[in-house]
């Protein structure tokens, strides 16, 4: 299948799931704030990784994705109504820490430089 068109699919189906996610879904595991970071569908279209990512200092992330697992049947079926494809794939939940890892990566740049500037305000 045509790189390109995975690709449209990626995107149409990361944008349903968060537009279902901010309107239809009401399971308080998934009432933090959450997003849709990427999705990335095998090429037979059987199978979608959705990759989340959810803010907050006391998130519980198996919570979350056992929020997502009990959700699935829903969005899958939402998806078959908005998304004109033959065969809806599999959803399968997964958290994306590249956030948290940017995050971390800054705080020790951030601490690196200001140890620099200590250490050449002393000479």
């Amino acid at each position: 299948m045509a790189k390109r068109r995975i690709e449209r699919i990626n995107h149409l189906i990361r944008q349903e799931i968060s537009g279902l996610l901010w309107q239809q879904v009401n399971d308080p595991r998934l009432a933090s704030l959450i997003s849709v970071t990427s999705v990335s569908t095998s090429e037979d279209l059987s199978q979608a990784k959705v990759y989340i990512s959810a803010l907050g200092d006391a998130i519980d992330k198996n919570e979350i994705l056992k929020g997502f697992t009990a959700a699935s049947g829903f969005l899958r079926r939402e998806l078959s109504h908005r998304l004109r494809l033959r065969h809806i794939p599999q959803l399968s939940f997964h958290f994306d820490d590249s956030i948290e890892r940017g995050a971390r990566l800054l705080e020790l740049i951030e601490q690196v430089t200001s140890e620099d500037t200590e250490a050449n305000d002393e000479h």
